[in-house]
């Protein structure tokens, strides 16, 4: 998960609130050290921190509770807010207005700009724009290579020039090329912020290409300098926004979070992982619900959109949420999921999962798994698939053989039906005070 160390330090914040029985100064006093000591683990600045905890709390103590609302609502949904905020309020996203619309990658070496720019590639692709990729890095060693190959890899063309040295002359030779197109992505140079002849660069380039949007590539793991190079970037070249890689698995993520979110350079998107598809876009009211653990719809229903059709997935739904499908239902299910990308990524979108502790096997279906549960179950009786209560140890034995796979992974499948039906039991229960509380917040909520 990203964050996955200040997902689980803020939603034990909101446990605490969940099962206090007052709402009183010592339990914001409480509230507030908990999200000072989680933010600070997570490396964003101090004063910031500070800043932050400070309005939650003024709030906390002033504010009337909303008549649709309980004290611990309240409280809730004042962290909420100013968690979202903090990151940029609403957000922003780039709308291809005119053509060809040209995105301009800059940041420093190592950044991930060139699989950065095969992500954007992806992302317009799939969304019917006619896209293209310009490679204009002449310093670092094969990567004009890594650009034709990151083009390959998402279908696009790649315009470049891997004899000529100069950024300058490869975008004027291919410009009347270029026109044809809705998005053009421009790949850069890394660079390091302070070095002045490549910044001399990158302002030429940006002078020549004049983008529509000037994006700073940078790795979330350089933690709190992330604001000083987000500020030179921006004196360079204008940077109109920001994307950052590497936001899963770093603790150091909240620093480049922060950092960029209050300088004029707000974050559009965040790179969740190596595939081209793990680019989102960054939407603060999304990103702050998952964190606390209440899901992220509009995310979910963007994945699911490109991934099944409206009609799968209601059918789907409804059988899952009645808790009475079989063995055939639940292969269609994880299928369809599978499509929009890794279970651990998509539950956490889910409204209510996040706060349920579930088992990681439940979720961790590994590639080619499903592919053998479905010869298992091509081996299985028409009665074993409507009801699998009644497969047998020696029946596993059968239809191991049957399908030419091992009992252990019979016993898997097997153990995946009856996880998934205990999820279901346990989003269908009350499942205790906060996921009660959840239920009520999130409706307050327009997720």
């Amino acid at each position: 998960m990203v964050l996955e160390k200040l997902g689980s330090a803020l939603k034990n914040t909101l446990q605490k609130i969940a099962k206090s029985i007052f709402v009183d100064e010592k339990l914001i006093n409480e509230l507030v050290k908990d999200i000072q000591r989680a933010l600070l683990q997570a490396d964003v600045n101090v004063q910031l921190v500070f800043d932050l905890t400070k309005k939650i709390k003024e709030r906390a103590l002033k504010e009337k509770t909303a008549s649709a609302l309980t004290k611990k609502e309240q409280l809730i949904n004042i962290v909420y807010e100013e968690l979202v905020a903090f990151l940029g309020g609403e957000g922003y996203k780039i709308e291809i207005k005119e053509k060809p619309f040209k995105i301009l990658l800059v940041g420093l070496f190592g950044s991930g700009k060139t699989t950065t720019a095969g992500k954007l590639a992806k992302f317009f692709t799939k969304r019917g724009h006619k896209v293209a990729l310009v490679g204009l890095d002449v310093h670092r060693p094969a990567a004009m290579e890594q650009i034709l190959q990151t083009g390959e890899r998402v279908h696009v063309p790649v315009f470049l020039d891997k004899g000529e040295k100069d950024p300058i002359k490869i975008w004027k030779k291919f410009e009347n090329e270029i026109k044809k197109f809705d998005v053009v992505i421009v790949d850069t140079a890394g660079r390091d912020a302070l070095s002045k002849d490549l910044i001399e660069e990158i302002e030429r380039v940006n002078k020549e290409v004049n983008a529509q949007e000037n994006l700073l590539v940078i790795s979330a793991d350089i933690g709190q300098a992330a604001q000083k190079q987000a500020e030179q970037f921006h004196q360079s070249c204008g940077i109109t926004g920001v994307i950052a890689t590497k936001m899963d698995g770093t603790a150091k993520a909240g620093g480049a979070l922060s950092a960029c979110a209050v300088t004029k350079a707000p974050i559009k998107f965040i790179g969740v992982g190596e595939k081209a598809d793990d680019l989102e876009t960054f939407n603060p009211k999304g990103f702050v619900s998952r964190l606390l653990g209440m899901g992220d719809l509009e995310a979910l229903l963007e994945k699911a959109k490109e991934a099944i059709t409206e009609e799968e997935a209601q059918d789907l739904g409804k059988k899952f949420l009645k808790g009475e499908f079989n063995l055939i239902d639940l292969y269609e299910q994880m299928q369809a999921m599978k499509k929009m990308g890794p279970l651990n990524k998509i539950a956490e979108m889910i409204p209510g999962f996040g706060q349920l502790k579930l088992p990681k096997e439940a979720l961790d279906v590994q590639e080619g798994k499903l592919e053998k549960w479905r010869h298992v179950m091509d081996s299985c009786t028409k009665e074993e698939l409507e009801d699998p209560e009644q497969i047998s140890s020696q029946r596993i034995e059968r239809i191991a053989k049957g399908s030419g796979t091992d009992v252990k992974e019979v016993r898997e499948l097997l153990k995946q039906y009856r996880q998934s039906k205990k999820m279901v039991k346990m989003l269908k229960g009350s499942g205790g005070d906060m996921n009660k509380l959840m239920k009520k917040f999130g409706g307050k909520l327009k997720f």
